[in-house]
């Protein structure tokens, strides 16, 4: 029983840090990044479709970002897409693939995407503290119950701890990579 709800916990607090660390992904860092655009939601005939569902995406040159879609019908819907939304990077086309080419980031522009990546790193510490909030007021429920020990509820609420500790230093670990990479010159 004790065992579940740590389980569950650390199933969550995994799902959290999977999702942050997917968040990491769509955020610029000094060089040009596939994740900038491949969840990008494109318009295709009539379904919003994601664009890498509908074309190969690569980055042949540190500084850009190469579009090649299946189908060339698709290539004003992605072009327009990339137009729409917040990447700030207008697409060259030439009528077979579309070149995004990554302008250097300005010192200030590095300083608002550290500040954005702080924010989202404390949204997922938050997350995890909220993961561990949830199995301690279950583990008091069950103590109070009856099904466990009180030595039970000390012992799965340290467990909690340990887990929430561990995910957080994993959070911070891949915060702090990405934050070098986004002041990396």
């Amino acid at each position: 029983m004790m065992n579940d709800i740590i389980n569950e916990a650390r199933n969550k607090m995994k799902s959290t840090l999977h999702v942050f660390e997917e968040d990491l992904h769509g955020i610029r860092g000094g060089r040009a990044s596939t994740a900038l655009v491949d969840r990008l939601i494109v318009e295709y005939y009539g379904q919003d479709t994601e664009l890498r569902q509908l074309a190969t995406i690569s980055t042949p040159e540190p500084m850009q970002i190469l579009i090649r879609p299946f189908d060339k019908g698709a290539l004003k819907s992605i072009e327009k897409a990339i137009q729409q939304s917040e990447i700030g990077i207008n697409p060259n086309t030439d009528g077979e693939v579309i070149r995004l080419n990554m302008p250097a980031l300005t010192r200030e522009r590095r300083q608002d995407l550290v500040k954005f990546l702080h924010k989202r790193m404390e949204e997922a510490r938050v997350a995890i503290r909220n993961v561990r909030r949830g199995a301690n007021d279950d583990l008091k429920e069950f103590e109070k119950e009856g099904m466990i020990s009180e030595d039970d509820l000390e012992r799965g609420e340290h467990e909690v701890q340990k887990l929430t500790d561990q995910f957080i230093g994993q959070i911070d670990e891949a915060g702090k990579k990405k934050e070098k990479d986004i002041m990396e010159l």
